[in-house]
């Protein structure tokens, strides 16, 4: 693969864990705050909206386009392609994938999958929604920095290659 080719996957890849940890950032650090200041019914109900809205082609390229390039950059740094520093690629691969991707499916979405499933003015969902708050949150942080890790490592290895 060419070394301009890399750097240039490299590039967008930094970016979308940017991108990516920027808006979990803006979950952990005000929205969850926000939703867990209104009445459990009312923060169910927008938290399920939320859940909901985000599975739209602009989210979902951002968030599973970074994950398909973290995977070629990672195949590119184990093979020797992707320029002078390919353990700091494959680190923020692997941050990306694991910290993004695996906490989402592992963590987030079971616990979005439970909140979904109950009435947003019952007993029971409040007692899901107190659960939520914090397990969702913690997870959510876990995002974040793996996100804005993963880019650090991406732009600290990015470089343009000299012209030939």
């Amino acid at each position: 693969m060419g070394e301009r080719l890399m750097s240039v996957l490299v590039l967008l890849s930094a970016l979308g864990s940017g991108l990516v940890g920027g808006i979990f950032f803006a979950f952990s650090t005000f929205v969850m705050g926000a939703l867990a200041r209104l009445p459990a019914p009312q923060g169910i109900a927008a938290m399920q909206s939320i859940n909901i809205v985000v599975i739209n082609p602009l989210f979902m390229a951002a968030f599973m386009g970074t994950a398909v390039l973290c995977l070629i950059v990672a195949i590119g740094a184990l093979f020797g392609w992707s320029g002078p520093r390919p353990a700091l690629v494959l680190a923020g691969a692997v941050l990306y994938l694991v910290g993004n991707i695996v906490v989402t499916m592992t963590g987030n979405v079971p616990l979005n999958n439970a909140l979904a499933a109950v009435d947003p003015a019952s007993a029971e969902g409040a007692a899901v929604w107190a659960r939520y708050l914090s397990s969702w949150t913690v997870w959510n942080h876990v995002r974040t920095a793996t996100g804005l890790m993963a880019a650090a490592c991406f732009t600290v290895a990015w470089r343009w290659p000299a012209a030939a």
